[in-house]
């Protein structure tokens, strides 16, 4: 008699009926063919987004053997588990080959087929973690062998899972998870179109090394560009850290206080910790329009203030003057960076300090007007990219929450 298990907390209208624990042994038969008469050549590898992939392709370079004969021939919509661990994955993944017809993979995988439950729901089952109790309980004493875990086949496929009675039940919910798994998909090809969009222009509306105008103007503007160092181009600071032993220093909701670790986009209006006025007294403070750029250990990341905010001695702060456009020197800091790498790879250190970020050079339009229509133009790119990327995590924040209601 199969042991039935309580439902999961939400579900489609019109199922009523308890899940069942189902042996993954039952619901599915072991792959063992081999590629020996070389059916494909194509290696493939185990990526968290894109499933069962070409190693070439995400590697950029060939991991398996020349010889393939041995491999496991893997068929498009069979299912490999691959028992590395890593970061994300304690007990190794799980993913169906969707991408290509076939491929091979190394015989450390254990290869299988659906045979008595939903494919997509199978899919979205091994998207969760509820697996990862029942492979920790069947995996042998010492479970870590050399990056892989010590888990025979036979008991890889003596798992239980926990599964819906009706095949109608499974259908809907590997339907509504492969919607929305391409729904993701969709996002993450836009927003990656974007990005290679901003590269491409980075590449062309600034002056390549040695050039003086850049590839790609605004009409209307022809003069070579200056160079310039970074201190002609605004005040330049280096920050302090007002005593955190002194809790009066800081509040919940004072002014903005920037370590490196909220510097996590491109325009910062809120961090984690606050300065109070008696911290305000004793911290550097960069105005509204500065950017912050961190120098010391994790070098050059760059944000934009859109308040007041102090910040500490791991970050240097240029506010610019009158003459220059904010969000123009935003988007060249990232050349700046390049160069803040290079000098700190040369030192003892991971730092540059104040003096040499002063001394960096830099190419600037000489008329304000050409600044502020670059500016303007990255900044309607980046607040695009910005919005593509709030949606695609709040689509992933929607999966992980329905991924946690949806099954026991």
């Amino acid at each position: 008699m199969k042991e039935k298990v309580q439902a999961p907390e939400l579900r489609f209208d019109g199922f009523t009926d308890d899940w069942e624990k189902r042996k993954l042994g039952e619901l599915t038969e072991r792959v063992t063919r081999k590629n020996k008469d070389l059916v494909s050549t194509r290696p493939l590898t185990i990526s968290a987004q894109d499933g069962l992939v070409d190693q070439n392709e995400f590697f950029d370079k060939r991991i398996a053997s020349k010889d393939v004969s041995g491999y496991f021939l893997v068929e498009n919509g069979e299912f490999a588990y691959n028992k590395s661990y890593s970061n994300g994955y304690p007990w190794g993944a799980i993913k169906r080959l969707d991408k290509y017809e076939n491929g091979v993979l190394s015989t450390l995988y254990i290869v299988f087929k659906s045979t008595d439950v939903n494919s997509n729901f199978l899919v979205t089952y091994y998207n969760t973690s509820v697996w990862y109790k029942e492979v920790s309980k069947n995996a042998a004493e010492g479970a870590r062998n050399h990056g892989l875990l010590n888990i025979a086949p036979a008991d890889f496929f003596k798992t239980e899972l926990k599964i819906p009675t009706s095949n109608n039940e499974q259908e809907k919910i590997g339907a509504f998870f492969k919607q929305l798994a391409n729904l993701i998909a969709l996002h993450q090809r836009k927003l990656d179109l974007l990005k290679e969009q901003k590269k491409g222009y980075l590449q062309k509306m600034f002056p390549k090394n040695g050039a003086k105008v850049p590839e790609l103007r605004f009409a209307g503007f022809a003069d070579d560009w200056e160079e310039r160092k970074l201190k002609e181009l605004g005040d330049i600071q280096t920050g302090n850290t007002p005593p955190t032993s002194d809790s009066d220093n800081y509040s919940l909701d004072g002014v903005l206080w920037v370590t490196p670790t909220d510097i996590k986009s491109l325009v910062i209006s809120n961090t984690a910790k606050k300065l109070s006025q008696v911290g305000v007294t004793k911290a550097r403070i960069a105005k509204a329009g500065s950017i912050l750029v961190t120098s010391i250990a994790s070098i050059g990341k760059n944000t934009l203030l859109r308040m007041d905010a102090g910040f500490n001695q791991q970050i240097n702060s240029l506010t610019p003057t009158s003459e220059n456009d904010s969000y123009f020197l935003l988007t060249q800091s990232e050349k700046w960076s390049e160069k803040m790498k290079q000098t700190a790879a040369s030192a003892t250190m991971q730092i540059v300090n104040k003096t040499d970020f002063s001394n960096i050079s830099t190419y600037v339009p000489v008329h304000k007007e050409e600044q502020e229509k670059i500016g303007s133009f990255f900044k309607q790119l980046d607040d695009t990219i910005a919005l593509h990327q709030r949606k695609l995590d709040l689509l992933k924040e929607q999966k992980k929450g329905f991924l946690q209601k949806m099954f026991v």
